[in-house]
């Protein structure tokens, strides 16, 4: 079974600062069912590069709202190809944000909703040692066992300011417009690191320029 991100629980665990006490707010998110659960794997691997003269961002609709992310060839190339093919295929259409760690991360992309899926293959792009994972960074989520830089389809946003991470997971880019959706998802998960209603990523989309 893959558990996404297994080493962002602990680091959740000791180091989100949140004492709990404050009551999670819907407001700017619409009261939604959660879809029905995809099948694990059953996408292609890319097999093309992107090209390095374009700027590629994908757009996420969600029922909190829009928000952009800028992808960083630099870092991430084999990652962004994969996570651009898997959007414009539908992967991400109709999935959840299934893990959300207040003033941590909060994290999305698996087709099943359980923490375990992905899109049948993986990629990897080793971060730099200096890698960074602050606020807005967008990075992709592992398992322990996996070498750095692996990723699949789930990948997380950082809502610390520095969430402290190691330099274990591929950073594909940031959050360059629509932050206060992603503020709103934030203030939606409870002390378990589940969302407290349903946050269903309705779209991935791509632009390029």
């Amino acid at each position: 079974m893959r558990l996404a991100a297994l080493a962002l629980v602990v680091l959740a665990l000791a180091g989100c600062g949140g004492d709990g006490g404050s009551e999670p707010t819907a407001e700017g998110c619409a009261d939604v069912e959660a879809p029905e659960a995809k099948s694990d794997g059953g996408a292609t691997k890319p097999s093309t590069p992107l090209d390095e003269a374009k700027t590629y961002v994908l757009v996420v609709e969600t029922s909190c709202g829009t928000f952009e992310i800028t992808l960083d060839q630099g870092l991430a190339p084999k990652t962004a190809a994969s996570l651009v093919a898997l959007a414009n295929d539908g992967f991400f259409d109709n999935t959840t944000f299934h893990r959300i760690v207040p003033g941590f991360v909060i994290q999305g992309g698996d087709p099943t909703a359980s923490g375990s899926g992905g899109p049948g293959y993986s990629t990897v792009d080793a971060p730099p040692s200096d890698a960074a994972y602050t606020r807005g960074v967008v990075a992709m989520a592992k398992t322990q066992l996996e070498a750095p830089g692996t990723s699949g389809s789930q990948f997380f946003v950082v809502t610390a300011e520095d969430a402290g991470l190691p330099p274990e997971y591929a950073i594909v880019g940031k959050v360059t417009q629509g932050y206060e959706t992603v503020e709103r998802i934030d203030a939606l998960g409870d002390a378990n690191e589940q969302p407290t209603q349903p946050v269903v990523i309705e779209s991935v989309t791509v632009r390029e320029s």
